[in-house]
């Protein structure tokens, strides 16, 4: 399984970005603009925390795992491939979605906050970015706990890499 690249992500949300700036200039010109629902930055930032959860419960049973605690319970590697790939899914919608509302949100922003409306769908896309940025954030940490050591051996960074 291939790691998430920061790169890519940050790619996706200017492509995102300014595909939703120039759409809403079009729809703007057009008529008028939809609104940017409040929900955009609610659900994204839950589904920020149920990754950080997940990944922090995760990271407490590999750890009791690890120092062999009586009683501790193991993680099934299927769920945490599966914890992975739910985050690498979510870091890469989120990283779209981000996009297009922080493209309309820059629309909105250069076009004028003289209104209380626009000035409201401005903060609510810079918190849909915001969260999901921490969706991404989120997605990187899940990332992170569920590695495996030899990982790094077959990337060539691990202790052997220097020998050779």
């Amino acid at each position: 399984m291939k790691q998430l690249r920061i790169g890519v992500l940050a790619g996706l949300f200017a492509v995102a970005g300014v595909l939703s700036w120039a759409g809403a200039r079009l729809w703007d010109s057009f008529g008028t603009l939809p609104s940017v629902p409040v929900a955009a930055p609610i659900v994204l930032a839950v589904i920020a925390v149920a990754l950080f959860a997940t990944a922090l419960s995760l990271r407490a049973r590999l750890r009791a795992q690890r120092e062999r605690r009586p009683g501790a319970k193991g993680v099934d590697p299927l769920l945490a491939a599966r914890a992975v790939v739910f985050g690498q899914a979510s870091a890469l919608v989120a990283s779209l979605v981000a996009g297009m509302y922080g493209g309309v949100g820059v629309f909105l922003g250069l076009d004028g906050l003289e209104a209380s409306a626009r000035r409201d769908q401005v903060i609510y896309a810079g918190t849909s970015v915001l969260a999901g940025a921490c969706v991404v954030a989120a997605a990187f940490f899940m990332e992170r706990v569920c590695k495996l050591p030899e990982d790094d051996e077959e990337n060539g960074d691990g202790p052997d890499a220097s020998r050779a």
